[in-house]
């Protein structure tokens, strides 16, 4: 074989490897993250609002909904190259494993109140998810609606959550982050069955609102 040939197989084979990338295809993942969001925020609320009694059962929901499946709907959508919907879902699993784990340390006696213990600790994560919540909020605006309502609902849910827990303010806030997070299951279940729906069925079964907000406008004008 002459050298020439050898050269050009050589390239050929150089070529195979940088073209040789294969992007699997998957599905839009936000109706699994946002069923298990509802899930989750529906059974837990129930304890807040004193429709129900203590956190035990709460706690396979938080690890198996509200963890779990949005933590994989975040990893899902890294492969759909979504930073905001990865990072969102990542970050409330994330959140609900460590919840979880307070809820278990709490009913197995693992932890106790004395040296050591100081539940202002958990108010301040709250406040810190209020704070990454309050951005993401900003964020949602330029997806839809009804994913826009669902954050500002949590964001009053962990304003509640961290007032109450730091001793800021009153029942009130308890109950505001209460009657949030009902809210919230209430509308991630919508915008679970919305996504599905239209989804499935290629038309808009049940809308989700358009993007809005001044970034939104500017974000469709530079992609014009």
């Amino acid at each position: 074989m002459s050298k020439g040939n050898t050269s050009e197989k050589a390239g050929s084979i150089s070529e195979v490897r940088v073209s040789g990338h294969v992007q699997s295809l998957v599905a839009n993942p936000s109706p699994l993250g946002l069923l298990g969001l509802a899930m989750v925020t529906l059974v837990a609320s129930t304890q807040k609002l004193g429709i129900t009694e203590g956190v035990a059962y709460i706690i396979p929901w938080a690890i198996f909904l509200g963890a779990a499946a949005q933590f994989v709907a975040g990893l899902m959508d890294y492969k759909h190259d979504n930073t905001f919907g990865a990072t969102a879902f990542c970050g409330y699993g994330f959140f609900w494993f460590a919840v979880a784990m307070t809820w278990y340390m709490q009913v197995t006696g693992t932890i106790a109140k004395g040296a050591g213990f100081d539940p202002h600790q958990l108010g301040f994560a709250f406040l810190g998810y209020f704070i990454f919540t309050a951005f993401m909020t900003v964020g949602a605006m330029g997806a839809n609606k009804v994913l826009f309502i669902i954050f500002f609902l949590i964001d009053l849910l962990f304003l509640g959550l961290f007032m109450s827990t730091l001793d800021w303010g009153g029942e009130a806030w308890h109950m505001l982050a209460a009657f949030s997070e009902m809210g919230i299951a209430i509308v991630s279940f919508y915008g679970s069955a919305a996504t599905v729906l239209n989804t499935h069925y290629g038309f808009t079964v049940l809308p989700v609102g358009a993007p809005f907000g001044s970034l939104a406008k500017k974000a469709a004008a530079l992609k014009k």
